[in-house]
């Protein structure tokens, strides 16, 4: 379970594997968890024809967007740290931690800062279990400034096809419907039938308890369910697809990708976090087949 030097789909990185074969790549650019592999399948969608230059976002996996979300505010849209190199951080880590956990860095350069003045220390620690991924950001300030951002982990799931993908949870939770700009309740049935982009308030209180809580989500598939879980820090939860006329104005994704994909997000878009001097703030999206 020791870390690997290797590519994938042309992306330099790391790669681990469990005994009984589930494994994970992080990719060096931005520590982007770009493929997952349990029980015999990928779980996790990128898009073939994604960017592979090292420093132009990669579309798919799951991109760590930081410290602003989409296009909310003057920084590049889903900030810069998943545009950047990242670099193995072992001694982040417990001495009690299993060797199936890894922690990957980046800390304030003069390359970040001349995009964002602000002192900072990003974690991102992959835990790999059998049938089971969790992915754990910290933002460290190591300023005297109070710090605020706003960003996700804005992970792409593998799916079949998205004509028979049923999204369920969050009913009656506040849900913004971006692509027509409305406001209403989470039906609690999502259903993907074209361009699909709505931010969730998510039910902390379903959250509050990270070894008893019920999942945020839950994917379904045919027989096939992906229980999806987020830290209440989080407080909200995004759902995109971009359907078939969105997708071909896509130069990154084939014109068919969308049918191939859904994103579920942790993310943070509406209120920004405030980490204090020398604070930490911490989250985590967590995957259970």
């Amino acid at each position: 379970m020791n870390l690997t030097a290797d590519t994938y789909q042309g992306h330099a990185g790391w790669r681990w594997s469990l005994p009984h074969g589930d494994s994970v790549f992080v990719a060096k650019q931005g520590a982007q968890v770009l493929s997952w592999h349990a029980a015999g399948a990928e779980r996790l969608y990128l898009s073939p024809t994604s960017a592979c230059d090292g420093h132009t976002a990669i579309r798919g996996g799951v991109p760590v967007c930081f410290p602003q979300f989409n296009q909310r505010g003057n920084l590049p849209k889903h900030g810069f740290v998943r545009n950047m190199p990242w670099h193995v951080c072992e001694a982040n880590l417990k001495a009690t931690e299993p060797t199936s956990v890894h922690a990957f860095e980046l800390t304030s350069n003069v390359a970040t800062r001349s995009i964002w003045p602000v002192n900072f220390r990003a974690v991102l620690t992959v835990d790999l279990q059998v049938q089971q991924l969790k992915i754990s950001l910290r933002v460290e300030n190591l300023g005297e400034q109070a710090l605020t951002f706003t960003g996700a982990l804005h992970t792409y799931l593998a799916v079949n096809d998205i004509a028979q993908v049923s999204l369920h949870g969050q009913a009656q939770q506040p849900e913004w419907d971006a692509v027509h700009d409305t406001h209403q309740r989470c039906s609690g049935n999502l259903r993907f039938q074209a361009e699909f982009d709505r931010v969730y308030d998510v039910d902390t209180k379903a959250v509050a308890d990270s070894d008893r809580r019920t999942p945020t989500w839950v994917l379904q598939e045919g027989a096939q369910s992906l229980k999806i879980s987020q830290s209440a820090t989080w407080g909200q939860s995004v759902v995109w697809n971009p359907g078939a006329e969105k997708a071909r104005q896509l130069p990154d994704m084939p014109d068919a990708g969308y049918q191939h994909m859904l994103c579920v997000e942790a993310a943070r878009v509406n209120t920004p976090i405030e980490v204090s001097a020398f604070q930490t703030w911490e989250a985590w999206q967590q995957f259970n087949l």
